[in-house]
């Protein structure tokens, strides 16, 4: 782009620097508008903008939520490790108790048999003045004998598959303690970028930080068009039957689940809710989190990060979504929202806004999955 150079007037100093002033803002303004919608500027050759502070807020914030993401899936990993430890835990301590009574009971086993089979079978026989019950006695220890060998061979088994519980058990220790390493390391991740986000936000000019704040507390504003025709709480009280094989109202409405229904009505009774990294309801949530605790009260269970509810049911095209699918964005799958009907969904933006409704288009869709 050409720029004309001209020779400043006397006394135009002033209204040149309002006027550089304004434009800054202006442009700060249209970058902070693409925040609040979860925009993510990208420069000509792809990668992140963040020449103005509202460019670098939106790529933080993008780099915060892909972190939040990873936070998600580790802390879900440490989850599942500890509950296998502590079934294999339970495991090696019922087989240890086992093991000390099969030891207890052959060894009284084994001091009987010493006590009774001290003496010398022949002389036994000579002292004995009833030979045929000295014999009885004698078929009962060889009895006792073969009794004893078959429960060693139960101990040593016990005792190996008590060493190879104990070695599993060490195994998924170590992986447990690395993924809470790993959660540990996402979790600064995302409060390093958090952190570094409010400090630009806090340093916006007054006005633009007003704004802004304005901007990212909405709550979503006027339903769309979709629901217009429905009265206030239709769906939020629906159970998972309710609404089965319904449509909402407008042109493009498609028939949709009793479930898809239900989840949709929770994820419409949180709106307006904040939006709170590693959080899934019932207060405060991220976008993953918002989905999933969404279906949660339709009955249906999906994962909880969004690259793992991006192949949580059939992949649907843009032209056929309804109320209830799960809209995932960027290449990376890092983010979610639900469709809301008529070019709408309800998402868990970013940090500082609430649950609301935006455009489907805000960011680059990656893939819808109907649940």
């Amino acid at each position: 782009m050409a720029f004309c150079r001209r020779v400043a007037k006397p006394g135009s100093g002033r209204a040149a620097v309002r006027t550089a002033a304004s434009a800054a803002a202006v442009a700060s303004a249209a970058a902070l508008s693409a925040v609040a919608a979860g925009a993510e500027p990208h420069d000509p050759a792809g990668r992140p903008a963040a020449r103005s502070a509202g460019g670098r807020i939106a790529t933080l914030y993008a780099q915060a939520e892909r972190a939040t993401e990873r936070y998600n899936a580790a802390r879900t990993r440490t989850q599942v490790l500890r509950r296998e430890v502590d079934r294999i835990q339970d495991r090696v301590a019922r087989g240890q108790g086992r093991v000390n009574r099969m030891r207890v009971a052959l060894g009284a086993l084994a001091g009987g048999q010493y006590r009774t089979g001290g003496i010398d079978p022949g002389l036994a026989l000579l002292l004995s003045g009833d030979p045929a019950q000295y014999l009885d006695r004698a078929a009962t220890l060889e009895r006792i004998t073969s009794r004893q060998a078959a429960q060693l061979r139960v101990v040593q088994s016990a005792q190996r598959t008590l060493r190879q519980e104990r070695a599993e058990a060490a195994a998924k220790l170590g992986k447990l303690e690395h993924s809470r390493r790993v959660v540990a390391r996402h979790k600064r991740a995302v409060q390093h970028r958090l952190a570094t986000a409010r400090r630009l936000v806090n340093a916006l000019p007054p006005r633009e930080r007003e704004s802004y704040a304005h901007r990212a507390s909405r709550a979503g504003g006027r339903e769309p068009g979709a629901l217009a025709g429905l009265p206030p709480g239709t769906l939020s009280g629906s159970g998972p039957g309710e609404l089965s094989g319904g449509r909402l109202g407008g042109r493009h409405a498609a028939p949709f689940s009793g479930r898809a229904a239900a989840a949709f009505g929770a994820a419409r009774a949180a709106l307006g809710l904040p939006y709170a990294w590693g959080h899934a309801g019932p207060t405060a949530f991220d976008c993953s989190g918002l989905t999933q605790w969404a279906y949660a009260h339709a009955g249906v269970a999906i994962p909880r990060t969004s690259q793992a509810q991006a192949h949580a049911g059939q992949p649907v095209p843009l032209s056929q979504a309804r109320p209830g699918d799960l809209v995932v964005y960027r290449s990376d799958a890092s983010h979610v929202a639900m469709y809301a009907g008529n070019g709408q969904v309800i998402h868990a933006p970013y940090p500082g806004a609430r649950v609301r409704y935006d455009p489907v288009d805000m960011l680059p869709i990656s893939s819808i999955t109907r649940v």
